[in-house]
């Protein structure tokens, strides 16, 4: 059975972190949330996420995918943590599902895995998109290679598709 590791911090969007853990339940797959300290963190409008895992304890193996949801502050607070980067970097490296939405991005430019890449993501990240050597696109989600990425929780439709077609 695929497991995937939903990875957030305090302030996500909630709706990025929501429909993709329910949606990924409702396929059957076993779904993780990793948190810093394993501490119960809440969204803007204050959905929480109850983590069953501590962002130190990350492994790549126990993964197939990972998904790091939006909100300015949640992806701030993970891309200062060498923990997270070196999870996202090593699970893009493996080849496995990096999926992210909205500023959710901020991850990946800091984990070093945008160069070369064709991604989205919120519009007000183009530019550092762009200076991390992607080609930035507007498109309502990117998919290239194992790296899927969308701009806005209007776009999760769409990004759970591609995440979802990419599981399978």
């Amino acid at each position: 059975m695929k497991k995937i590791v939903i990875i957030t911090a305090q302030n996500f969007q909630d709706e990025e972190f929501t429909y993709p853990y329910y949606r990924l339940k409702e396929e059957g797959y076993l779904v993780d949330v990793a948190t810093p300290d394993k501490k119960e963190v809440f969204g803007k409008y204050g959905v929480p996420a109850r983590p069953n895992v501590d962002t130190n304890d990350l492994r790549v193996s126990n993964y197939d995918a990972v998904i790091i949801p939006g909100g300015f502050e949640a992806p701030d607070r993970l891309r200062i943590r060498k923990e997270v980067l070196e999870f996202v970097n090593g699970m893009y490296k493996a080849k496995k599902l990096v999926a992210a939405i909205c500023h959710g991005p901020w991850v990946c430019i800091s984990a070093g895995i945008l160069k070369g890449m064709k991604a989205t993501g919120y519009i007000a990240l183009k530019d550092d998109i762009v200076n991390a050597g992607a080609e930035y696109l507007e498109k309502d989600v990117v998919v290239d290679g194992n790296l899927i990425t969308s701009p806005h929780y209007k776009n999760n439709g769409d990004f759970m598709k591609a995440v979802i077609t990419y599981i399978k």
